[in-house]
């Protein structure tokens, strides 16, 4: 049996247990449940920052998606009017325009897919599992509450601040759901979160430290080759080994490349150790990095995953795995973009094996891996990350500014409190 064992500090083979007094879980691949109990963390290891009688909430942000058909059109206006992630002339005007030019051709992608977004319910599965793992794995911190905080949809940021100081939270770890930060993703969440908090919490009631990255934590590495993996082994024997698998994330403008934003070499940097898991299971099929769902008047990332496709099936290539690669949750991205759009785009390309890789999901070895990434950031003090603290080298708002002097004032508080 292939098991993985989740620990307090994470995820390791079966048998490895240093410096862990009996906190173990058993995930088995096999027959796909957890066996056994999790322990209790052994006395000698204390939280560095963390003081005993605090409440500790995680905030899980990430873009949102529309509940229903009627709430297509006020997300789309809050997309097109955010210029952490995208910058037009006349923003205003401009930006509500192409949303109203948009709204019916995406309202009826919706209703491909069940009416509207899934992913509020599997961010709220995923919180579910996560702190249900923490409670067990930092009972000194226990019980974890979560929150979900979304940019553009109920619920908002807003009401998960308003939520954490009704519920007497002392401190929040704000837990970017996006695995690899953008200024244009992570960055316009944390930007709303410092408006958000300065209203509400003046007298700064609630401390902050900052989860902003984590694209290449080796359990999130290992569920994301758990799903490539799954496919590959799925195609006919002729072509298991030389179908190309095209890890696919969505797409950035080039003016938001080209100030220096880290997304591009963090989502390469996922690719590169999934590739490598992949290589150390004997999956050695070719790949490429292509990006998706460029929208607006603006020069976009290439190459596109759809003009891929695209061309390998017009190079005789009949069999390809589409892995989405910067995106945990099932959403418009998956469900439509890949599945059904790009899906006809192979059929037509002559591509008749076009696999999908499941998102992660509620997928057991993913709600361990948000599990120990907070409780490593919990056991490790609340520490900042040092790419957080860096800007771009290219412009920068002087909201972005501001945000980023708040995010170093917490972890001074945090340091000093070690």
């Amino acid at each position: 049996m292939n098991r993985i064992l989740l620990s307090a500090g994470g995820i390791r083979s079966a048998g490895t247990r240093t410096g862990w007094q009996g906190n173990m879980r058993w995930w088995s691949n096999s027959t796909g449940r957890w066996s056994n109990s999790m322990g209790q963390q052994s006395n000698n290891m204390g939280q560095r920052g963390y003081s005993t009688g605090q409440k500790v909430g995680v905030l899980m942000m990430n873009m949102g998606g529309p509940r229903t058909q009627d709430d297509v059109g006020p997300f789309l206006r809050g997309i097109f009017a955010d210029r952490d992630i995208l910058k037009l002339p006349l923003q205003d005007i401009l930006g509500k325009f192409i949303a109203w030019r948009r709204v019916d051709q995406i309202k009826q992608q919706y209703a491909q897919i069940g009416g509207g977004s899934p992913i509020e319910r599997w961010t709220r599965a995923q919180g579910d599992g996560m702190v249900k793992l923490l409670d067990r794995a930092s009972p000194a911190t226990a019980p974890h509450r979560y929150y979900v905080g979304f940019r553009y949809t109920e619920p908002s940021i807003r009401q998960a601040v308003e939520n954490m100081l009704n519920d007497g939270i002392d401190h929040v770890i704000a837990f970017t759901q996006y695995q690899q930060y953008s200024g244009s993703t992570t960055g316009s969440n944390l930007n709303e979160l410092w408006r958000v908090q300065h209203q509400l919490d003046p007298d700064a009631r609630l401390r902050w430290s900052f989860i902003d990255r984590w694209g290449t934590h080796p359990e999130l590495i290992g569920a994301f080759a758990d799903r490539a993996e799954a496919q590959v082994r799925l195609l006919p024997d002729h072509v298991r080994h030389t179908a190309p698998i095209l890890f696919s994330a969505h797409s950035l403008p080039l003016n938001v490349v080209d100030r220096g934003d880290p997304y591009v070499a963090e989502v390469g940097g996922t690719v590169a150790y999934v590739v490598n898991e992949l290589r150390r299971r004997g999956v050695t099929n070719p790949y490429r990095l292509t990006w998706q769902s460029a929208v607006g008047p603006q020069r976009w990332l290439g190459p596109q995953t759809e003009a891929a496709i695209k061309s390998y099936g017009t190079r005789g290539f009949t069999a390809l795995v589409a892995v989405p690669i910067a995106f945990t949750s099932d959403h418009i991205e998956t469900l439509y973009e890949l599945d059904i759009e790009y899906g006809e785009v192979a059929a037509e390309a002559g591509i008749t094996h076009y696999m999908r890789a499941e998102a992660l999901n509620d997928y057991p070895p993913f709600i361990a891996a948000l599990a120990s990434i907070v409780h490593e950031h919990i056991t490790d003090g609340f520490p900042a990350s040092t790419q957080l603290l860096l800007p771009d080298p290219g412009p920068e708002s002087p909201q972005t500014a501001l945000t980023r002097q708040w995010i170093a004032a917490q972890a001074a508080l945090n340091k000093s409190s070690a």
